[in-house]
């Protein structure tokens, strides 16, 4: 009773820091575009420059960070990269009181960040499955994805009333705050180490990883899809602030809580992922369901002037973010639970480089879209790749699944 009550209260302290941190985050989120676009005046290039940014530490440190987080204790993983981030986000206040901020300042802090969350991310996906048992994972990753959700559609929104009434920088501040209230949280944690495996060079270790996706019949299918919808989803965050503020004439408030029905989606998906595959029977029909419904929805995103595309901008970008939420749910949680433990860490950062690192290629290519043709036309570019990427799935084994758990193991 006492190690429940143990495990029970190392989850919801987890689940504290992490919340608080992300809920800082989705106030940068729309604070650094509202920057780039109102203050410094950057154009469509340069923003997608600056989202692609945060994306570019997984092209970076993607592969190895499985090896680095295996090999370093988690919570000093997790707390230093807190710690790094904070100070990084505080370096743009800074810079704009003595009149020295520019676009190039913003993409190297992009960067910084994006980097120290890479490491972070790694860190807890393997730190998850080591505190929650086997049973409770799918319902615990659901109630992190509704929690990530919940925070996606409420920090836009407060972001966006926080840019109006007291202005973009000072919103930063608020990120830097949730990044040390999490240290300071993931500090009283008990230290965990990953699983070690047996000593090898970084390079072997990581070659060990990727194997094992490479052959896996249902991961590989499954990180394909990932990557086509991370693709799409870099590109949305490039274009997103550009339409809504160039195309609609949003105020900051608006783009805060129109940028939130991505949580909205989110959330919903998050909510009913475990009802729908029990509705469908498995998780593989679950997900090709609801990946196919939400990449219709996307196609609303583009349709319709002044209020009226507003409202199809949400609903189409909440239908999207459901979808990819089911997926997102049912295939992390198939990988924590097939992966041998000694290989999480790196199986873990393999996916995530393979198909994160598709989401800066996706940003700038909706940057080039809109610089060379309009914004509008790079938008419906990006809802069609989101209706793309669930062919690839039923083009995939994963079609002739009723659950992703039913192919042979490697």
């Amino acid at each position: 009773m006492t190690t429940q009550h143990s495990s029970s209260r190392t989850f919801w302290t987890f689940w504290s820091a992490t919340t608080t941190s992300q809920f800082g985050s989705g106030l940068t989120l729309v604070a650094f575009p509202l920057i780039a676009v109102s203050l410094l005046d950057a154009s469509a290039f340069e923003v997608s420059l600056l989202s692609a940014a945060g994306y570019f530490g997984w092209v970076v440190l993607g592969l190895p960070s499985g090896v680095i987080v295996q090999r370093l204790p988690l919570r000093a993983v997790q707390v230093g990269t807190d710690l790094v981030r904070a100070v990084a986000i505080v370096t743009i206040p800074l810079a704009y009181a003595f009149d020295a901020l520019t676009v190039g300042h913003l993409i190297a802090v992009a960067v910084v960040v994006g980097c120290a969350t890479v490491l972070f991310d790694v860190g807890n996906s393997t730190f998850l499955p080591a505190i929650v048992s086997r049973e409770e994972l799918t319902a615990r990753n659901s109630l992190v994805s509704g929690t990530q959700a919940a925070t996606q559609m409420g920090a836009p929104s407060v972001a966006g009333l926080l840019v109006q009434g007291i202005g973009a920088i000072p919103t930063l501040l608020f990120d830097v705050v949730s990044y040390l209230v999490s240290a300071v949280l993931l500090r009283s944690l008990p230290e965990r180490r990953a699983p070690q495996g047996p000593p090898a060079p970084m390079w072997a270790a990581i070659a060990e990883g990727w194997s094992f996706v490479r052959r896996h019949p249902v991961m590989f299918p499954c990180v394909g899809w990932a990557t086509v919808t991370n693709f799409a989803c870099g590109a949305l965050l490039a274009i997103t602030p550009l339409y809504l503020v160039r195309v609609l004439d949003a105020s900051p408030v608006v783009v805060g809580v129109l940028i939130a029905t991505d949580g909205l989606g989110t959330l919903i998906g998050a909510t009913f992922t475990t009802r729908l595959v029990r509705r469908t029977g498995g998780t593989a029909r679950a997900m090709i369901v609801a990946t196919i419904a939400g990449g219709l929805m996307a196609l609303l995103m583009p349709l319709g002037q002044g209020y009226l595309g507003m409202a199809l901008f949400a609903v189409g970008n909440a239908g999207f973010a459901a979808g990819v939420v089911v997926g997102s749910v049912v295939t992390r949680t198939h990988r924590q639970t097939e992966t041998p433990e000694t290989l999480l860490a790196r199986v873990m950062a393999t996916v995530r480089f393979v198909s994160w690192g598709a989401s800066p290629v996706g940003a700038i290519f909706a940057g080039v879209v809109a610089s060379l043709v309009s914004i509008h036309a790079a938008l419906w570019v990006t809802s069609a790749l989101c209706l793309a990427a669930p062919l690839w799935l039923v083009a995939s084994r994963v079609r002739r699944l009723t659950d992703l758990a039913d192919a042979e193991p490697v």
